[in-house]
């Protein structure tokens, strides 16, 4: 017996020892590819750089509208008119200049702090009661989804948002202390009417690394994950969010966006050109100057669209194409142990560690039949009181978030300089951000809190290997 199991093993590491096979290994071991989080398209080039950085082996007409969709994202656009007409039709009401404001070098923007009235990479969703035809959030008179905290010259902006925070003290089993800072939000200078009792969710960019393969799962492997109600009673209840697809005029499975209220990549780019810049596409053609901003409607537009399709294909190209850096460290001991750990505490059951890409990707054919290791399931989990933000958005509820794909976590700090995660950037580093969980994910909490300093220690050395 024991030769037809070794024998067994031989098999199976020949099998998996082929170009992008998935293999897991529930032992405390290395597995052989696990470094390679985008597979064959994994970028080895780390450092401040790490996330800018297109997947290996693009056709060469595409690599070159990869230079320019990333100028695009880059560079600033400005109010019209302007001699840059390329790039005039800013606002008139906006949160950023650029793409790259909210995503600098293509990572994660930062939370507000204590005293500050703007930051690069923060915005203050809101809405009121009710959901619009579509099933989204209900704008608010006035104002629209979004609060526009500048302007272009000669326009009032819509309001700004403040923050202060309190401390939560909390202990480990073993009796070390630890300290949260909960966000508290007001808003102020409003200049279209009262927001004091509105439904509010603050959001923080998100970095921007291997949408083009998240956007090349296919639904139904996404779905295969699906849980709504717990039927196999491990208590997770991953469900997925039905969202309008304005470029189809359907419903759709979202993905992305902090409540997966995003059905693919394209709409994802054409909704931030429109709510963060205030840039009309093909898709959003309607200026965001909601009623009584009357300077915002009269000022001058950048064109129709101001985004042209073309622009937008190219911004597109940049953003599909970005790679995934290779994992650290990934076999070190206590990265070992510690990805061992993640699994016994039930991590991986939200943050679902392999998918292959589906071999129908017509956008971008070198990102089909990929394996990948995200670590998300790309579903809506309720993840509690705590992280609550109390709004809806499509069928997700105020308690619901997509589980956040956890891969180039760990080069956050030398690409950004900083460790703010979350929805709203109010965990300071990844040990806060497993602190804050609740909801479904309570229990893996509370096994965390009680593992011994090393082995919480060695849950985070995993994750920072990500």
């Amino acid at each position: 017996m024991k030769k037809i199991f070794i024998l067994s093993c031989l098999v199976y590491c020949i099998i998996s020892c082929n170009k992008d096979e998935a293999y897991i290994d529930l032992n405390n071991s290395y597995e052989i590819g696990e470094e390679l989080s985008a597979g064959k398209l994994t970028t080895t080039l780390l450092g401040a750089n790490a996330f800018d950085q297109a997947v290996p082996g693009l056709p060469i007409n595409t690599d070159l509208l990869f230079f320019v969709g990333n100028s695009l994202f880059k560079q600033n656009w400005v109010s019209s008119p302007a001699s840059t007409t390329a790039r005039d039709g800013l606002g008139p009401t906006f949160n950023a200049r650029a793409c790259s404001a909210c995503h600098n070098k293509d990572g994660r923007g930062l939370p507000l702090q204590n005293g500050d009235r703007f930051s690069a990479g923060f915005l203050m969703r809101i809405s009121t009661e009710g959901t619009t035809t579509f099933g989204g959030p209900n704008a608010v008179t006035g104002y629209g989804t979004q609060i526009q905290d500048r302007a272009n010259l000669g326009v009032y902006s819509e309001a700004s948002v403040r923050i202060r925070y309190e401390t939560i003290a909390g202990t480990f089993s073993d009796g070390d202390a630890y300290e949260l800072k909960k966000p508290i939000y007001s808003i102020e200078n409003e200049n279209f009417g009262s927001l004091q009792n509105i439904l509010t969710s603050p959001r923080v960019g998100q970095q921007v690394i291997g949408l083009g393969l998240v956007d090349a799962i296919s639904t139904d492997d996404i779905l295969l994950n699906e849980d709504e109600f717990d039927t196999n009673k491990d208590g997770i209840s991953g469900k997925a969010n039905y969202v309008w697809n304005h470029i189809l005029n359907r419903r759709d499975v979202g993905r992305f966006g902090w409540k997966a209220n995003q059905p693919n990549l394209r709409q994802q780019v054409a909704d931030a050109f429109s709510g963060d810049m205030g840039l009309t596409t093909s898709i959003f053609p309607e200026q965001n100057c909601p009623s009584p901003q009357q300077d915002c409607k009269d000022a001058l537009n950048g064109g129709n669209p101001e985004v042209t399709d073309r622009s937008l294909d190219n911004v597109m190209i940049y953003a599909s194409s970005l790679s995934v850096p290779i994992r650290r460290n990934y076999e070190d001991e206590n990265v070992l142990k510690g990805k061992q750990l993640f699994r016994e505490m039930k991590c991986a059951t939200c943050h679902t560690e392999v998918f292959t890409t589906s071999n129908n990707y017509p956008f971008n054919p070198i990102l089909e039949d990929v394996t990948i290791r995200p670590f998300s399931d790309f579903l809506l989990h309720d993840m509690g009181a705590e992280l609550a933000d109390n709004r809806s958005d499509f069928l997700a509820t105020g308690n619901e978030w997509r589980t956040q794909p956890l891969w180039g976590i760990g080069m956050i700090q030398e690409v950004n300089s900083h460790t703010f995660l979350l929805h709203d950037g109010r965990a300071r580093n990844i040990e806060e951000a497993i602190l804050w969980h609740g909801g479904e994910a309570e229990e893996s909490k509370n096994k965390y809190k009680k593992q011994t300093k090393q082995d919480r220690e060695n849950v985070l050395a995993f994750v920072n290997s990500l």
